[in-house]
């Protein structure tokens, strides 16, 4: 028997995962029902998605179809969790249910959705480019059949970490807010360049390359942070003295706190 995969929420993160599973044919288009919010966006999608999915607007007659799915992903926004409807109702039981949508528990889930065994999703922005980072955290109930089902539907674009529940939200505040820091570091650093008389395109090329060669080398050496940085720090250099003024505005203190804050506020979804 053919599998059917509803995807509830058709946006870039459902389309990054999906789309690596049609690009290797393990995965056929017509088994996939998507459901979207609003007539635009199933015409967007018929018109500009390369493959011919199956797409239906929400609450529409034909939105049964994606309902009765064996295998449904969530990926709508936390805030919409209460506007899907229909799922309570769905009696046959054992059918999975995966959700990327962040902060939400699986105790939350399957008490919203009866008679789905749910699994809890965190990823993050760079799967769009097959460089994300995948946690997830299954519950007692779970087949091992279902794992593996699991597992490869982001295996293709993403390097995932099986973790308990009680984790995902820091490693949501971590992988997943994290990437707007670094763009926030990003700008800030090539800000700095700009003000020494750089071109804000020069600079914001140098300060990518060179993130990206130190990364590069810690991974290839070995070597850790607090070894580069000693490699790169001389007294009474330029190094130390814009380490001194980082440590004097609380950089240090300020991401960890970040972190902290976005772990904490994924917890009051819950």
């Amino acid at each position: 028997m053919t599998i059917k995969i509803a995807v509830i929420g058709f946006g870039n993160i459902a389309k990054a995962i999906i789309t690596p599973l049609f690009d290797k044919k393990l995965l056929d288009p017509r088994d996939v029902y998507c459901l979207v919010n609003s007539k635009k966006s199933v015409d967007n999608i018929k018109k500009n998605y390369k493959y011919n999915v199956n797409i239906f607007q929400a609450n529409s007659k034909d939105s049964e179809i994606v309902l009765n799915c064996q295998i449904k992903l969530l990926s709508v926004k936390p805030q919409q969790l209460k506007n899907i409807v229909g799922l309570e109702k769905y009696t046959d039981s054992g059918n999975l249910l995966i959700s990327i949508l962040a902060g939400v528990s699986l105790e939350k889930l399957s008490k919203r959705f009866p008679n789905h065994i749910c699994v809890r999703v965190v990823t993050n922005i760079p799967i769009i480019i097959g460089k994300g980072l995948t946690g997830i955290a299954f519950g007692d109930e779970i087949t091992q059949d279902q794992k593996r089902f699991t597992k490869k539907l982001f295996e293709n674009s993403s390097k995932i970490y099986e973790l308990p529940q009680d984790l995902l939200d820091i490693f949501l505040a971590l992988t997943s807010s994290g990437p707007a820091i670094i763009a926030l570091i990003i700008e800030a650093l090539s800000d700095g360049g700009l003000s020494g008389g750089l071109q804000k395109h020069l600079s914001e090329e140098l300060v990518m390359e060179m993130i990206i060669g130190t990364i590069t080398l810690i991974k290839d050496t070995n070597l850790t942070t607090a070894e580069l940085k000693n490699m790169v720090t001389s007294p009474g250099g330029t190094t130390i003295t814009a380490l001194r003024v980082l440590e004097n505005k609380s950089l240090r203190s300020a991401l960890i706190e970040s972190v902290v804050s976005a772990s904490n506020r994924s917890k009051e979804f819950c």
